[in-house]
């Protein structure tokens, strides 16, 4: 499949020599390789980097979207074919871990994607190489333009090499959890409550904020867990309420 040398790819950030030397590493890192390297190169264009060129530059969120279709049919195809007896429910929950935003970080951190990212200044400075968010929306930007670029058989391929052992992973029990969603599941099946999270505090200066989050579980406060945002700070004191209910996880 080849995309047609018009739209967002006519857009695609400028590659230089020294650009094609990155791309051509990544790929060899990845163990890949793209027939059209504007496409590898739009899907690390971060939209604070696209916003603060002077050219007219695209962005790798339409990668991403697509990327997110494609990852989502090959890992249920997957599993559909690996655990034939599982119910529904069960394989939709293992997917959901599988193509979570923590999932999608690590892989993305060990392709060392976030020495390829190409994002503006402030989001620079504001630590946006090391956001798990950013890093996951890359990585299914690279997917999305792979399935571009060679096709869904390519495509496939790359998704299975580095999500088959995150599979792996969850059915072994050995995957990092989402303990916002364990908590929530287990109240509702057993107490018909669900839980709630307040902000206790706020440090640090803007560009690297420290926030601390407290979960009231049946009269009871757990926390605080503290994150770089609200997101992972509730993670942290879901978990320890979480440990409190199921003491041998």
């Amino acid at each position: 499949m080849i995309f047609p040398k018009d739209g967002e790819a006519q857009r695609a950030p400028l590659i230089s020599p020294e650009r094609k030397k990155e791309l051509q590493l990544f790929e060899k890192h990845a163990g890949t390789r793209f027939r059209r390297q504007d496409l590898l190169n739009l899907a690390f264009s971060h939209r604070s980097y696209a916003n603060e060129s002077r050219s007219d530059v695209a962005n790798n969120e339409k990668l991403e979207f697509l990327g997110d279709s494609v990852l989502g049919l090959v890992v249920a195809e997957y599993l559909y074919q690996l655990l034939p007896e599982e119910e529904e429910g069960r394989l939709a929950k293992i997917k959901s871990f599988v193509v979570s935003e923590d999932s999608l970080a690590d892989i993305a951190r060990y392709l060392k994607i976030d020495n390829f990212i190409l994002i503006g200044k402030g989001e620079e400075y504001s630590g946006g190489r090391s956001k798990k968010a950013i890093l996951a929306d890359a990585l299914e930007a690279v997917i999305g333009a792979l399935f571009l670029d060679s096709g869904f058989k390519s495509a496939k391929k790359f998704i299975l090499k580095y999500f088959v052992p995150e599979i792996n992973k969850v059915l072994e029990n050995k995957h990092r959890k989402d303990y916002k969603t364990l908590l929530q599941e287990y109240l509702q099946k057993h107490h018909k409550v669900y839980p709630r999270y307040q902000l206790v505090k706020k440090t640090g200066p803007d560009h690297a904020k420290v926030f601390w989050m407290e979960v009231q579980v049946l009269e009871e406060n757990f926390g605080p867990g503290k994150g770089r945002n609200k997101k992972e700070a509730e993670q942290k004191a879901a978990e320890l309420a979480y440990r409190h209910f199921h003491p041998d996880t």
